[in-house]
């Protein structure tokens, strides 16, 4: 577990910061980069604060109290309830990895024109007003959770809920100058290679660590992590391929990226044959939503935030209802019968069950991101002037440029 929090930490720094500077223009790498950095920092004082005690304590169905408030009564030997192997203040860790990469993601969709001191601002409002009551709901004793949702590592807690807020903060801040007329084609596509392997390797933590525990589960939550990250791939590849006549770098780390998203909901509840379609999909769907979607909507994603994370979290929570086998659950009921657990083992109100959990986190995340934009737009300004963005905010927000 200890490993797994440090993957799931590098998933981040340096991770995502290297995946998204990658894909902006070069006078806007430093603030890109910048931006997992600051977010890191932030929601782990943060976390230590309040998040986790209000997403992880017992408290009530829709959000926990404040008996970890400042950590206070977490002892060195203390034990939570979800993760009885580990010492608490390891899975209060391994948590709060998850916290930060969750805000970090959803930069991605305003890449290239928010101000910093609104970012910071809006970044700490949500950990603490969005992220932590939906991880309450689903993981941390919440009425998600109770109705039976499954979502092994994430799906809905983090990838739902950032590419959702990632289209709102699009929408809200509208479009980039230029979009649509100018070149925004990304800088550096090495760095976000490099980003992207690192996400993929950091992800056995995320979703591996999720079983926290070094047992079968985790074992067949790598296998399934695997399969799907590279069949999303490819589907994406060759989806571009057909419709483009060359497969581009860009995509093919996009499409592994969205069959990450995709299996992390799944990912302890699916087999390798489930996992394999998934990632198809994922790949196949993320390719056309973060191009044709993009496109016939007309909102400006930078960097797909939206278009992998929403919508590949929102293919993997359902398709989670639909491959999920009691085979790997392992679960059974008092008289010690298998439970079936998706619509494969014919319980086809799981895939309601999965789509209910996804339409609650929708709803909540994009209602309280918009008021949260919109209190700090009122207040301090989102957006960088004209003149600002025009230059490159590396010069202007930080007093740096990459030459």
């Amino acid at each position: 577990m200890l490993t797994s929090t440090a993957l799931v930490l590098m998933m981040t720094i340096p991770g995502l910061a290297l995946f998204y500077a990658g894909m902006v223009r070069r006078k806007n790498v430093l603030a890109t980069a910048m931006q997992s950095f600051a977010i890191t920092a932030l929601i782990t004082v943060l976390w230590m604060i309040v998040g986790y005690s209000l997403a992880f304590t017992k408290g009530g169905a829709w959000v926990g109290d404040l008996s970890r408030f400042f950590l206070r009564g977490l002892a060195i030997d203390s034990v939570h309830d979800l993760a009885k192997t580990i010492p608490e203040s390891v899975f209060m860790c391994f948590q709060m990895t998850f916290a930060i990469i969750t805000p970090a993601l959803i930069t991605g969709a305003f890449a290239e024109r928010m101000k910093f001191s609104a970012m910071m601002w809006f970044m700490g409002l949500w950990s603490i007003l969005v992220y932590a009551p939906i991880a309450h709901w689903v993981w941390g004793g919440g009425f998600l959770g109770d109705w039976g949702v499954l979502d092994f590592a994430g799906g809905t807690v983090v990838h739902i809920n950032a590419g959702v807020a990632g289209l709102v903060c699009a929408l809200v801040l509208g479009k980039r100058k230029g979009y649509g007329s100018e070149n925004l084609a990304p800088h550096n596509l090495v760095l976000s290679v490099i980003g992207a392997s690192l996400l993929w390797v950091g992800w056995f933590g995320f979703n591996a660590g999720s079983a926290v525990s070094a047992g079968t589960s985790a074992g067949m939550a790598m296998a399934v992590t695997q399969i799907a990250t590279a069949a999303a791939a490819l589907g994406w590849m060759f989806a571009e391929w057909a419709a483009r006549g060359k497969p581009s770098v860009l995509g093919v780390i996009s499409g592994a990226v969205a069959g990450l998203v995709a299996i992390t909901p799944a990912s302890g509840f699916v087999n390798p044959t489930g996992a394999l379609i998934i990632g198809i999909v994922a790949g196949v769907v993320c390719f056309w939503a973060a191009t044709s979607l993009k496109n016939m909507l007309g909102y400006d994603d930078s960097l797909d935030a939206f278009g992998v994370h929403g919508i590949g979290g929102f293919i993997g929570a359902v398709l989670t209802g639909v491959f999920a086998t009691q085979l790997i659950t392992g679960k059974v009921d008092e008289k010690n019968q298998p439970v079936p657990a998706g619509l494969i083992d014919g319980n086809a109100g799981q895939v309601l069950t999965q789509i209910y959990g996804a339409a609650v986190t929708i709803v909540y995340c994009a209602v309280v991101t918009f008021i949260i934009l919109k209190i700090v737009d009122v207040i301090i300004g989102l957006r960088v002037d004209q003149e600002q963005e025009i230059e490159g905010l590396d010069i202007n927000l930080h007093g740096e440029t990459v030459h």
